[in-house]
């Protein structure tokens, strides 16, 4: 081999050396960020990297934002609280809000995105991925707006239904896997009056299109809170997949919990929401929400309505 041919393959073998090494600081960098991304998620979930707070604070910071809606007259209404998805309070929100004023019942709707300027594309999708505000940790807001509800003389504290929407479905089954004897939502330092009977008065969990994924530990852990749950899924759900609630409600019915599932062929995930972002690949669908709507309202009497709830 000539000379020249010698520092050619010397140069090629120097080039291919240093590709080597930069194909593998990058693929140490990916899986440094990929570990990194796995431990602050499991960190979230598990509360590690959530400030807590004592329910006075959070309610101060969410209060402002409740949009409260009420039948005519002195009540006491029995009373629901709405929790939207990891978007924010969208239009949904107030379609249902309308529609349980019409049929007799009190509204809240919990806004848990803009009191902490969650609100752009970049920090909202944060939400949707579980890095800020996951369900262990915004179950303490419904715990304390809860509890603010419970405080309006038009509220009957013993007639309450909870509402959640996807992200705010998932946070509502996150909390009632908790003892609140002895545990709390990851956002409190301690649970807000009356205490651990705070769940006493709630007579239905209405989970519309949850979230029922392997985080959630509604999948796996005994639900606390004894209330009927209605499951409102749709087939096209590509976000949270029917198939992942529907192993849940199965469980629950198998552990005897009273649920209810009603199912929507072709739609998507948020039907009932007509306000979304650009190239939302989401539809709204008029007909199934207004479904939904009657279907979850007949749910809410028949719970309220039955002695034994």
């Amino acid at each position: 081999m000539s000379e020249a041919a010698a520092k050619g393959m010397r140069a090629r073998w120097r080039r291919a050396r240093r590709w080597q090494r930069v194909l593998a600081l990058a693929a140490a960098t990916v899986v440094v960020l990929v570990l990194a991304l796995g431990v602050h998620t499991f960190g979230r979930l598990q509360g590690w990297f959530t400030e807590r707070v004592t329910p006075q604070r959070l309610s101060a910071l969410l209060s402002p934002s409740y949009v409260i809606a009420r039948p005519d007259g002195a009540g006491p209404f029995p009373t629901a609280l709405l929790y939207h998805g990891c978007d924010g309070a969208k239009d949904n929100m107030e379609r249902w809000s309308r529609a349980l004023v019409e049929h007799g019942w009190a509204a809240v709707v919990v806004d848990s995105n803009t009191p902490r300027h969650y609100t752009d594309f970049a920090t909202w999708r944060l939400v949707c991925a579980g890095q800020l505000l996951p369900g262990p940790e915004r179950a303490g807001d419904i715990l304390v707006s809860m509890a603010d509800a419970m405080e309006l003389p038009f509220v009957d504290a013993d007639r309450m239904a909870l509402i959640g929407m996807s992200h705010g479905g998932w946070s509502i089954m996150e909390l009632m896997t908790l003892d609140l004897r002895r545990e709390r939502p990851t956002n409190l330092t301690r649970l807000p009056e009356p205490g651990a009977s705070i769940l006493d008065g709630v007579k239905a969990n209405i989970l519309v299109y949850p979230w029922c994924g392997l985080a959630n530990q509604a999948r796996f852990d005994t639900w606390r809170n004894g209330a009927p749950v209605l499951f409102i899924l749709a087939t096209a759900d590509i976000i949270a997949p029917m198939i992942e609630c529907q192993f849940v409600a199965d469980r629950l019915k198998a552990a005897g919990h009273p649920v209810e599932t009603v199912v929507f062929q072709g739609v998507t995930h948020g039907f009932d929401q007509q306000d979304r972002s650009e190239f939302s690949p989401l539809v709204f669908d008029p007909e199934a929400t207004a479904d939904a709507i009657s279907g979850a309202l007949d749910f809410l009497d028949r719970a309220i309505a039955d002695p034994a709830s």
